[in-house]
């Protein structure tokens, strides 16, 4: 007798959670939520929501399924603002509700989970922005004093602000890296400079060189967004210290 695939196991589930009571709700993420992510080695991360005071149902972690299960008093904050799992945010950025509440709270939540509000883009961004600027400049610094290894690695801190600060000006959760190129394909953020095919390389360009072109051009493309969007005050804060940047 062969084992069942990992399709089979996850239909397998969600038959049983779909005629489970005491589950509220069944959320798709990972790979397989994301069309043409998923590979043979993929599993499926599932979250299951219990009724409040609804029956444990079991968790599972292994090559075929990855099901994390939390009351629906916790789903509620989970990954938000305070809740300690904010790095968990993106994996509800086009999730997919298997099983919702007569009432859509699910995929309420998972909406709110999975962008932005307005408030928490223009402060997402304007801290990203600051650290950004911040790793840019000690970037370029270490670059003019001779301190190659050190301009590398600012360089390559500076990108993770970067990239939390373009996605929070479109009002949108930063992806994990493994999804990077895929949000850029299927869900692109506008224009030049900010396309996949725009982006990507030049990127991979400055974990490769570290130059200074890089920065200033990083700095330059994101300058105008940034102002645009209200953020004017946090750059001219750092008064002739632009000019290196520029």
């Amino acid at each position: 007798m062969t084992n069942p695939s990992a399709g089979e196991e996850f239909a397998a589930l969600l038959a049983r959670v779909s005629a489970d009571p005491a589950v509220a709700g069944a959320v798709l993420s990972g790979s397989q939520a994301r069309q043409g992510m998923a590979t043979h080695r993929s599993d499926y991360d599932v979250y299951l929501i219990t009724a409040d005071g609804g029956a444990a149902t079991q968790e599972r972690r292994d090559s075929r399924l990855d099901v994390v299960v939390m009351s629906l008093e916790e789903f509620r904050t989970h990954a938000m603002p305070g809740s300690g799992w904010e790095w968990n945010r993106y994996s509800f950025t086009h999730a997919r509700v298997l099983k919702d509440r007569a009432d859509g709270l699910i995929g309420e939540l998972v909406s709110v989970k999975g962008s932005l509000s307005p408030e928490e883009a223009h402060q997402t961004a304007a801290a990203s922005l600051g650290a950004f600027v911040n790793a840019a400049y000690r970037w370029l610094k270490n670059h003019r004093d001779g301190r190659a290894t050190e301009a590398r690695l600012d360089a390559a801190e500076s990108i993770p602000y970067l990239l939390t600060c373009v996605f929070a000006l479109h009002r949108r959760v930063r992806p994990y890296n493994k999804y990077l190129g895929w949000e850029l394909r299927h869900h692109p953020l506008g224009p030049l400079p900010w396309s996949h095919d725009e982006l990507l390389p030049l990127l991979e360009a400055v974990l490769s060189h570290a130059s200074p072109q890089a920065a200033r051009r990083l700095f330059l493309d994101l300058e105008p967004l940034a102002r645009a969007a209200g953020h004017g005050s946090e750059l001219d804060a750092w008064g002739e210290d632009l000019h290196l940047l520029r």
